[in-house]
């Protein structure tokens, strides 16, 4: 018969190989998550974060309604409301797609004793958030000399930009930024239309005040 130590030792092994494989590894993009607005969330995220790189579609991209094309505001302004209409948001009803969502529910509760002591050390992390269904709007700011864009992830036609997202623009007066957006829309996290992105990013810029 194990001793209690041998028992403990053979289980903090095996409780390591579990989280070394708990499917947590997954790689993050460099320049980490966008800022989440609407129903948007991260697992609907990583899903555009593997389609981005598929062949440009323009056909069903937004209309940026604001920012126009080549217009300034003053580093003085308030942070602006950007908006665009999108084809994805024109048709609300749309056919079953392999019939309604799964209903969340609650865990099997019979655990092994492993599973126990597992939980112990490393308390079992709250669930993920149910999987997204509707459109969905990653935008996109580029900005000179920044490595990492300024970015969005909504499921709202509009950004009222955010403080700390503004100052990020106005500290580029005089250079000239612009705004991509990438569109589509998801059934349970998985693309069923789309992506889609604008044929050419719209052109803006921020005017310094003496």
């Amino acid at each position: 018969m194990k001793t209690p130590s041998l028992l403990w030792s053979t289980a903090a092994v095996a409780l390591l190989g579990l989280t070394a494989c708990s499917g947590d590894d997954e790689v993050t993009p460099e320049c980490g998550e966008p800022l989440y607005a609407g129903g948007a969330t991260d697992e609907a995220w990583r899903t555009l974060v593997d389609a981005q790189n598929k062949a440009q579609d323009s056909s069903r991209a937004v209309t940026i309604v604001s920012p126009e094309a080549h217009q300034t505001y003053l580093s003085t302004d308030a942070a602006p409301l950007w908006q665009w209409t999108s084809p994805l948001r024109a048709s609300l009803q749309r056919p079953s797609r392999g019939g309604p969502a799964p209903v969340a529910r609650p865990r099997d509760t019979g655990r092994s004793v492993l599973a126990w002591l597992g939980n112990q050390v490393l308390p079992t992390a709250e669930a993920h958030l149910p999987p997204y269904t509707g459109d969905l709007y990653w935008v996109k700011v580029q900005v000179p000399g920044r490595q990492c864009p300024v970015e969005l992830l909504t499921s709202e036609l509009q950004w009222q930009l955010d403080d700390g997202s503004w100052r990020t623009l106005r500290d580029a007066a005089g250079q000239a930024l612009s705004v991509q957006v990438l569109s589509a829309y998801l059934v349970q996290n998985r693309i069923t239309e789309g992506p889609y992105t604008l044929a050419a990013p719209v052109s803006f810029g921020v005017a310094g005040v003496r």
